[in-house]
């Protein structure tokens, strides 16, 4: 096997172990921490911290370790929250979460300033497109990576359906169930009875040491790029100074467009954290039990997959304008019957219509938002995405925040304000642009999605 191409594998395997135990404990975190709302505290605090990482670490890190260390001690990060799990506390959690926040940027850019790399020597070495081999092992990447929403879920549903005993929930617990959930712990006692600790740690366990393999697996197969392969992008690295970088990503809020984006950018943190903080909670664990909470995750993760290749292939054809008006259909469609209806275990089909819809409409902002920063903002890509990065997270704070504050259909009439405002803005953005390229044709705009980066889902 070409070298540089196993490499790649080694990353993108170590990634999808990695992302196979996060990805899963993010999902129970609203049900399986539900204390004082402890657990969508700490992905709060998760989020914030990747905030502050991404303005200040990864340059700093990758010019002192390189990019197979950086990903390593990264990569350990997140082990950690794993291991404050198991005795789940605001003393352990919090901290934990922190260090897994501020581990977050660090790896992703070590590891796209890795593949980068690696596609561009091969590139040279065998007189081919460096930007051709550089998306193949992108594509490779996420082929695998995207994956790991799958297993993770399916490994927590499969442990926590072990459990013996077999709640049954009763009219009045229901009650408390949906849209106009109570605001107590009651949410969380009914037939969602917590699992047993036993359940409990021997998830906790297998998610802590598929963790660990992954650290394994790229500190023993993983090759460090040589310095002088990566003395171009050191140069890069070090070019700007380090004030310059972090004034830059602020000094980008000069142009009109991104402050108008502001608002569709952080709906993306609004929406995801919507769907993992309480969908989960207030309708699947309250009605169901927290074992089918990876079941619906599943479905999620799955549609999101499959349409996230699919947009990126036929916005070619649509233009991005048709896409976001699905997508805004699809989620307010979404909205209105989540505050109209009131789960039961009756309706088990209906618990997995939510999220696959939900995951058609991520797909599209996912894939079109990126694809409109890299198209509008070409010449400042590093500002741009560092600001995608910013405000998105941002929306992450923000609804995990205010989770264990509101009620259901209070925050799905905050999510449902948030994508009117962001359409409206989108809008305007695309008024501007249709106005410039009116007065310069040579300038005429794309309308496809351009590259996918699922970098923000952490």
């Amino acid at each position: 096997m070409e070298r540089n191409l196993k490499n790649v594998l080694v990353i993108s395997f170590g990634f999808l172990l990695l992302f196979t135990a996060y990805g899963g404990l993010q999902s129970l975190q609203s049900s399986l921490n539900s204390e004082e709302g402890l657990g969508v505290a700490s992905l709060s605090v998760v989020y914030a911290a990747l905030i502050f990482s991404s303005m200040f670490l990864p340059p700093i890190l990758i010019q002192k370790l390189g990019c197979k260390w950086t990903i390593a001690v990264s990569m350990c990060c997140y082990i950690t929250f794993s291991l404050g799990n198991f005795y789940a506390s605001w003393y352990t959690l919090i901290p934990t979460s922190v260090i897994l926040g501020l581990g977050g940027a660090p790896l992703w850019s070590a590891k796209c300033t890795y593949l980068t790399i690696a596609g561009t020597s091969y590139a040279e070495k065998e007189g081919k497109n460096a930007k051709d081999i550089i998306n193949q092992y992108f594509g490779v990447f996420f082929l695998v990576f995207q994956s790991s929403g799958i297993w993770g879920n399916l490994i927590s549903s499969l442990i926590l359906s072990q459990s013996p005993t077999k709640v049954e929930i009763s009219e009045e617990d229901l009650e408390c169930c949906g849209a106009y959930n109570c605001l107590t712990d009651t949410t969380n006692t009914t037939g969602s009875a917590k699992p047993s600790n036993s359940l409990i740690y021997t998830l906790l366990g297998v998610y802590t040491a598929s963790g660990v393999l992954a650290v394994l697996l790229v500190i023993i197969f993983l090759e460090q790029i040589k310095s002088d392969q990566a003395e171009t992008e050191k140069e890069k690295l070090e070019a700007p100074s380090f004030w310059s970088t972090f004034l830059a990503t602020f000094r980008h809020l000069k142009d009109k467009r991104q402050c108008l984006l502001i608002p569709l950018t952080m709906y993306s943190g609004f929406e995801q954290g919507f769907l993992s903080g309480d969908y989960t909670k207030v309708y699947v664990t309250c009605a169901l039990g927290i074992q089918y909470v990876g079941y619906v995750m599943i479905c999620f993760a799955a549609v999101n997959s499959l349409c996230s290749l699919l947009f990126g292939k036929i916005s070619q054809f649509t233009g991005r304008k048709l896409l976001f008006a699905l997508a805004t259909v699809t989620n307010t469609a979404c909205i209105i019957a989540l505050l109209l209806w009131k789960p039961h275990p009756k309706q088990l089909a209906v618990f997995f219509v939510f999220p696959a819809l939900w995951g058609l409409a991520d797909a599209v902002w996912q894939t079109q938002t990126n694809g409109l920063y890299g198209i509008l903002f070409e010449e400042h890509k590093e500002a741009a995405f560092s600001n995608y990065r910013l405000w998105e997270s941002l929306g992450f704070v923000i609804a995990f925040g205010y989770s264990t504050k509101l009620q259901a259909y209070i925050k799905l009439y905050i999510v449902l304000s948030v994508l009117v405002l962001s359409m409206m803005t989108y809008g305007a953005v695309e008024y501007l642009e249709t106005k410039s390229s009116r007065g310069t044709p040579t300038a005429s705009k794309k309308e496809n999605g351009g590259p996918h980066s699922q970098e923000t889902h952490m």
